[in-house]
């Protein structure tokens, strides 16, 4: 992020634009919306520069500018249109410690404005590091579509009345609280009575939602998804945004929790194979602690909840504590992998079922039907087995697999940093030695393109004889 977004306070401040053309205009219109004083040095400006000065909207100087009309300014716009005068005015403005924005010069400029959308005090500022003003354009005619006109009013409304909702306690009943005005109560009030309601409203409001008194919370077991922040489903998306709680795994991208709301607690409840780990009943515990005393839990798990995620307990045990929960389905690293290798899990002719197996369990490496596995064809999803990679290799030549089976590690599937490396059985215990990332050991499979590379190099050398 190369400009940092902030909300400047300009009431009562003085900003300044030099230039009279279309430019300035552009800013102008911008600017005449705020709070501050604006004052335009322009010798010939524009006809709606010189209707707002006379309105009484800026102040307009027909002169060029001069280094003591720029000292104290909030901020200055240099709108010439010309490339040399602009660069004297940023001068004057470097020299003075103002802030300088050079219109249409993105890279000598100490700030930019971004494309907005007015709600007031409603504000949604668009920025795109000037490096896609149409999607920008794009974004802000979509939200002006889907914003309510009235919203700025609901806010200004809901801005005087925030002393007395801090009556509620504060997370989820003041969020249901303020939710309800805004998308429910608020606007059918101004809709239908007009604005002098909203505040008789807003009363009834808080009455109704005080005496419904704290609840008890509730858990979402969600899935996470393999780690790409663009495969979480919509529903997950959606309880992470509503949590007051979130309590991960260990293999919880950080970009899959850095759309947790920023209020939310984010507890960490990672588990390690072989190493350290946050005990069952102490996640457990923790889920039932806060969702008693009224929050939405989030527990956020990788992949699917379902998938080795041990869910079965902890739904057992939020039950017996009468909370109530909902599973959110999520991709799990299986389906992720054969996708990033451009293969699926199940073919016609090659195989009509596959096996999500793990590499251990809480006894140790995982006993699994080997004699089934060692079968030409078949083909398995094996999760936590890197430090069992010897032991799978082991079980299964024993079992009459053949050395050269086809196996497929991806690691850190569907992430930025992921890494597939194709390999066999024989040379499986080498070949994962160094993966330190989550890792899903595709058995029986190897990357399409490695795949047709090898069937083509087959085909020519039967040509050739």
């Amino acid at each position: 992020m190369k400009h940092f977004p902030i909300f400047l306070s300009v009431s009562d401040k003085r900003i300044v634009v030099v230039g009279g053309g279309d430019a300035a205009v552009a800013k102008l219109r911008l600017l005449l919306k705020t709070e501050a004083r604006i004052f335009v040095y322009a010798e010939t400006p524009a006809a709606e520069i010189a209707g707002w000065a006379d309105a009484g909207r800026l102040t307009l100087l027909r002169r060029e500018i001069a280094a003591g009309d720029v000292v104290g300014a909030a901020l200055l716009y240099a709108a010439q249109e010309d490339a040399l005068l602009d660069a004297h005015v940023a001068w004057l403005g470097r020299e003075a410690g103002v802030l300088v924005n050079i219109v249409d010069n993105l890279d000598d400029s100490a700030f930019i404005t971004p494309a907005i959308v007015d709600r007031d005090p409603v504000t949604v500022a668009i920025g795109t590091e000037g490096a896609a003003p149409v999607l920008a354009r794009a974004i802000k005619a979509d939200l002006e579509e889907r914003l309510s006109p009235r919203l700025g009013l609901l806010a200004r409304i809901g801005k005087g009345f925030r002393p007395l909702a801090e009556r509620l306690p504060a997370g989820r009943k003041r969020r249901e609280f303020w939710a309800d005005y805004y998308f429910n109560a608020g606007p059918r009030a101004a809709e239908e009575l007009g604005e002098e309601a909203l505040p008789e409203a807003l009363s009834d409001l808080l009455a109704k939602h005080r005496a419904a008194g704290q609840g008890v919370g509730h858990v979402d077991l969600v899935g996470a998804g393999p780690g790409d922040p663009e495969l979480l489903t919509l529903k997950a998306r959606k309880a992470l945004d509503r949590a007051d709680v979130v309590i991960h795994d260990r293999l919880a991208a950080p970009e899959i929790l850095e759309l947790a709301r920023r209020e939310a607690l984010i507890i960490d409840a990672g588990k390690t194979g072989f190493g350290p780990s946050t005990p069952q009943e102490d996640i457990n515990a923790l889920m039932i602690e806060h969702a008693r005393n009224g929050a939405h839990v989030v527990r956020l798990k990788a992949g699917d909840p379902g998938v080795f995620g041990r869910l079965d307990e902890e739904l057992d045990a939020l039950t017996e504590a009468g909370i109530s929960w909902r599973i959110v389905p999520g991709i799990t690293a299986a389906s992720a992998a054969v996708a990033q290798i451009g293969q699926s899990l199940t073919k016609r002719g090659r195989n009509g079922a596959v096996r999500l197996l793990t590499g251990h369990d809480i006894k140790g490496f995982a006993e699994q039907d080997w004699r089934s596995l060692a079968r030409e064809g078949e083909v398995a999803a094996i999760y936590m087995g890197k430090r069992s990679a010897r032991f799978l290799q082991g079980r299964l030549m024993m079992h009459g697999a053949d050395p050269l089976t086809q196996i497929t590690v991806v690691e850190n599937a569907s992430r930025a940093d992921s890494r597939v490396i194709a390999t066999t059985l024989s040379d499986l215990p080498a070949d994962i030695d160094g993966v330190d990332g989550p890792a899903v050991i595709l058995l029986g499979l190897a990357p399409r393109a490695a795949l047709q590379a090898a069937n083509e190099l087959v085909q020519s050398r039967e040509l050739a004889l």
